[in-house]
């Protein structure tokens, strides 16, 4: 993918999207994506999926697997290794921008990301901003668990 699926982004993430679905049928996936738009050094990308594959035939993770993998913009041999990492957050994203066509019909222009808002150590954007390959392990239930019976209490 060209362009990071780092933090909140995951969600959103048509890539991430598609490695879910093999995720749901239980089908080891790994979404992978430069670290940023219009990158130059996708032959790193490429490297970093065949090494994860292999490692992986070599090695199978239990259970069901998804993978979110954000590569850096840089040759191969400038990586500064492969850390696994946390999903980080960002603040929030610039305001949305209202337009109108010249048919008279509204269009809307999401405004830029925010910065990282939680981005320190251990986490995706951490890894990006040190040249290291971030490797997440996500899944399917955003159930905030700890909430549940606080929800029910409420509730009552």
């Amino acid at each position: 993918n060209d362009g990071a699926n780092m933090g909140d982004d995951t969600i959103y993430s048509g890539t991430v999207a598609a490695a879910m679905e093999g995720y749901l049928l239980n089908i080891p996936s790994i979404a992978i994506s430069m670290s940023q738009h219009n990158a130059t050094h996708f032959e790193t990308a490429a490297k970093i999926a065949v090494e994860l594959v292999e490692h992986y035939l070599k090695k199978p993770l239990e259970g069901a697997v998804l993978l979110n993998v954000n590569v850096p913009d840089a040759p191969y041999e400038a990586l500064k290794g492969r850390v696994v990492t946390r999903l980080g957050r960002r603040h929030k994203a610039e305001s949305v921008i209202k337009e109108r066509t010249p048919r008279g019909e509204n269009i809307y222009w999401i405004g830029a990301a925010g910065q990282p808002n939680d981005g320190g150590e251990g986490t995706d954007f951490h890894a990006i901003a040190n040249n290291q390959v971030s490797i997440t392990p996500i899944h399917a239930d955003l159930t905030k668990h700890e909430q549940l019976n606080v929800v029910k209490n409420w509730l009552k």
